[in-house]
């Protein structure tokens, strides 16, 4: 008799969890929250690596406790976000290798946390690491200069690829 009550606290619990995946999934059917990111490409050009010194270790320890690795599992795609411009820029000091710009919210409404990814690559398009760059409360219509500190060395850097997300308010 336990074995008939078991089989049917599971076909519960699967329908529970089915209905559940179908309405988170129904409450991401339009275009304008979830699925993947969509990288654009970004190239690195007009940079002279003769000219280019690499970080100290005291400027690479400075570079690290300020460049963001980790993304965050709070943000999806949002149409209201747009990526206006991006470049990758060396400056100097402990900054070194950088990509920066701009992204706008479009919309009518707050974006409650912006996210700014970007994946950098060698010569034989290897992903050398993973960068980010973050804010909050980008109003509506509003512009954000973002700058993504990228802690591998400006000869190695042969292009990279950004995308913008966000958590709606």
């Amino acid at each position: 008799m336990s074995r008939p009550e078991s089989t049917s606290r599971r076909r519960v619990l699967a329908t529970l969890g089915t209905g559940i995946a179908a309405a988170a999934a129904g409450c991401l059917g339009s275009n304008s929250l979830g699925g993947q990111p969509i990288y654009e490409e970004g190239t690195v050009s007009g940079i002279n690596a003769s000219n280019v010194s690499n970080r100290s270790a005291a400027q690479m320890s400075a570079a690290a406790a300020l460049a963001q690795q980790q993304p965050s599992d709070s943000v999806t795609p949002l149409d209201p976000l747009s990526l206006r411009s991006h470049e990758f820029v060396v400056e100097s000091g402990y900054l070194g290798s950088t990509i920066q710009g701009t992204v706008e919210n479009t919309g009518s409404n707050r974006i409650q946390a912006v996210e700014v990814r970007t994946r950098v690559y060698d010569d034989d398009g290897t992903m050398l690491g993973r960068y980010f760059a973050s804010t909050g409360d980008l109003n509506a219509g509003s512009t954000w200069e973002f700058q993504v500190i990228v802690l591998e060395s400006p000869s190695v850097v042969a292009s990279y690829d950004i995308a913008v997300l966000g958590t709606p308010s």
